[in-house]
């Protein structure tokens, strides 16, 4: 089973900014994945219509036929465009939450936070996953890192997202406490920002200790300003 973490900046194509469903859409199968988390996702706007909040996760399952999927709202734009991280999934989601990360108490760093949230789903197969999207402050990323440790599972469970850090963070070496991460199975170093020149790997998939990675990859894709991150994995 093939699983792929991909922020697609709302849909909008890299460098040229336009949203174009198409592209993030032959992304997504030119990769092959079944299970996909997707960041930085709008939704409807629940005030007056807005072309640049649809339904992107909904058009997104009709141009790639996958047909199961789900979007967490993480803010409101303006009190009423959602915006969040969004999932899609070949099996059947038998439940699924948004579990929104607490902001700190203290915003030492700025007026500049963001909310972010967790989607945590169970799949078809009693499989456990996690797609988030950590903020850009260091204290977010703590409240985030804690907020995932309350929910990762020791078996059949794979977290994935944009983790706005670098691998030698602390708190990835964290995750890593309780997870395997999948770039140990890169045939080579791979970065994934930006697509077009990456510099540094923010994004990642992690999976719990009882599953086999078969091979991982970021692929050299430039769709979206993250290339997708991708991880072939079998279920004991």
């Amino acid at each position: 089973m093939k699983f792929m973490s991909f922020n697609t900046m709302h849909c909008a194509s890299h460098p040229d900014n336009v949203i174009n469903y198409e592209l993030m859409a032959r992304t997504i199968l030119d990769c092959g994945a079944d299970v996909i988390g997707l960041n930085e996702i709008r939704g409807e706007s629940t005030g007056a219509p807005d072309p640049a909040f649809g339904d992107q996760v909904g058009n997104l399952s009709k141009l790639t036929g996958i047909k199961n999927y789900f979007f967490a709202p993480a803010i409101m734009v303006g009190g009423c465009k959602p915006y969040g991280n969004a999932m899609l999934s070949k099996l059947p989601i038998i439940s699924v939450e948004n579990i929104i990360i607490p902001d700190p108490d203290d915003k030492i760093f700025g007026e500049d936070y963001e909310t972010r949230c967790v989607i945590k789903a169970k799949l078809e197969g009693d499989i456990t996953l996690l797609v988030t999207h950590f903020g850009l402050y260091p204290d977010e990323q703590v409240n985030a890192t804690k907020t995932l440790l309350k929910h990762i599972t020791d078996k059949r469970c794979i977290l994935m997202g944009d983790f706005n850090v670098g691998p030698d963070n602390h708190l990835m070496e964290i995750l890593r406490e309780r997870m395997v991460d999948t770039a140990a199975f890169f045939t080579e170093p791979k970065l994934s920002f930006p697509s077009d020149n990456p510099r540094v790997k923010i994004d990642y998939i992690f999976v719990s200790p009882d599953v086999e990675v078969v091979s991982a990859d970021i692929p050299a894709i430039v769709a979206s300003d993250h290339r997708p991150c991708t991880a072939e994995v079998n279920f004991k």
